[in-house]
């Protein structure tokens, strides 16, 4: 093989290996991001509301007693 084939299969080589590093680096950011917006996902928000709903049944009063008040002149 000539000099000038030598240097086209390294330059095809290389463009090859650049391809393939940038694909695994895309594939790295892209799952980086998921992490990082999974691990935001699963943080509960500080200062958040919360809501407590309560049904109250009714009780029986029990019977009120008279008071009678007498006052002589």
């Amino acid at each position: 093989m000539s000099a000038a084939g030598r240097s086209a299969d390294r330059r095809r080589r290389a463009q090859l290996e650049r391809r393939v590093l940038g694909i695994m680096l895309a594939a790295l950011v892209f799952a980086l991001g998921v992490a990082l917006g999974e691990a935001l996902h699963d943080n509960p928000k500080p200062g958040g509301n919360r809501m407590l709903v309560r049904t109250l049944q009714p009780s029986t009063l029990p019977p009120v007693r008279e008071t009678v008040t007498v006052t002589e002149p």
